[in-house]
């Protein structure tokens, strides 16, 4: 078997019918071989930034057309070393990511079984995920208050929110989560994203105020890019820190590790360097005794169903990201994406990474640009 072509297929989200905003561009890799089995992969996208990415991909294609699809660890190690010279950027990686996924797609298809039996087997039967997604546009309390039952409502038992946004006093950020914990009640998992603020002593005195709240996780306090100021924040309060969707591969975590910056990981599996790097990551941190909780700021397809084939081999797996936002297109373009049931989507049984595209609706969402931001 050989890869006969790859290509890249830019998606412009529609909005939600709920009315949560979407500010993100999906880009989807397609990886055909001359046995007419095909794979899928899904490439994180940054506004501005996923014209770039897609160029990696075709950037990347070159060297692939022709070549063993089964060869996926010389592939990745080649992509984020020799042909990066060591200087890998957000662009190549999510790019490799993508790539990825769509050769252990292939590998599945052609041995006719899910990807997880052939990374080592299923530590578990089901994933719990965590909503998140549906703050986006809310301006008080009140109305994170809403959408949270909502979402609640939906099924889940565990939603991640900003109540930090647009940088307000202490006691309003305490508030929203406040607002949130008294309209769920006290079952309902809340996790908070920081989302890398750079101020460590605030971070720290609200973390302290939101003790008392029930706080199950605190993300990213301050940037990852300072790991000593991180793991300062870390020793000061007593809610888990968690970091990791903006650092790629093994070589970014190890000094996480190194000074217990983190209580939980947070790599994503279309920037980190894929499914295996994922696996390899999540050993890493085993006997460091620190969980993993898969990022997942990308499509309720692909790289969700990526996500859900490392997540089921990882014994230190947590919870993984279900975004709500994007469960409209998701159900369009695949025919059988992951459904959530109770806070949890069970493990496919078909092969590959189990879920088929549709690849005609993609066209029905061309690329177009976002308006411009603003400082």
């Amino acid at each position: 078997m050989k890869i006969a072509d790859v290509k890249g297929f830019l998606v412009h989200p529609p909005p939600s019918k709920r009315g949560w905003s979407i500010s993100k561009h999906l880009l989807f890799v397609k990886v055909e071989t001359d046995e007419g089995i095909e794979g899928w992969g899904e490439a994180f996208t940054l506004k501005d930034r996923e014209r770039n990415i897609h160029q990696n991909i075709t950037n990347l294609s070159r060297y692939l057309v022709g070549s063993n699809p089964f060869r996926i660890k010389d592939f990745t190690h080649w992509a984020c070393n020799r042909f990066s010279e060591g200087r890998g950027a957000l662009e190549l990686f999510c790019a490799v990511s993508g790539i990825e996924q769509a050769l252990w797609d292939i590998v599945g298809k052609r041995l006719n079984t899910p990807v997880y039996n052939l990374l080592g087997g299923p530590c578990r039967d089901k994933i719990r995920v965590y909503a998140n997604g549906w703050t986006s546009g809310a301006k008080t309390s009140e109305e994170m208050a809403r959408r949270a039952v909502e979402v609640v409502n939906l099924g889940f038992d565990a939603i991640k929110f900003y109540p930090f946004q647009n940088n307000g006093p202490e006691r309003a950020i305490v508030e929203n989560v406040r607002s949130v914990r008294e309209a769920v009640g006290p079952d309902i998992t809340i996790l908070i994203d920081v989302w890398r603020g750079a101020d460590p002593p605030k971070a720290i005195r609200v973390a302290r105020m939101l003790e008392e709240l029930d706080i199950f996780w605190y993300e990213e306090p301050v940037p990852s890019e300072n790991l000593d100021a991180l793991a300062e924040v870390r020793r000061s309060i007593n809610v888990p820190v968690v970091t990791g969707e903006c650092l790629y591969t093994k070589f970014d975590f190890r000094e996480v590790l190194e000074k217990r910056a983190a209580d939980i990981l947070n790599p994503d599996v279309a920037s980190c360097g894929g499914i295996l790097e994922l696996k390899e990551i999540s050993a890493m941190a085993e006997p460091y005794y620190v969980s993993v909780s898969p990022h997942n700021y990308n499509s309720t397809t692909v790289a969700l169903a990526a996500t859900i084939q490392a997540s089921a081999v990882i014994p230190n797996f947590l919870m993984t990201e279900y975004f709500v936002s994007f469960t409209d297109i998701g159900n369009t373009i695949s025919l059988n994406p992951p459904k959530v049931e109770k806070g949890y989507i069970r493990l496919p049984t078909t092969p590959g990474l189990g879920l088929d595209m549709n690849e005609a609706a993609l066209e029905d969402y061309p690329f177009q640009e976002f308006p411009r931001r603003t400082w």
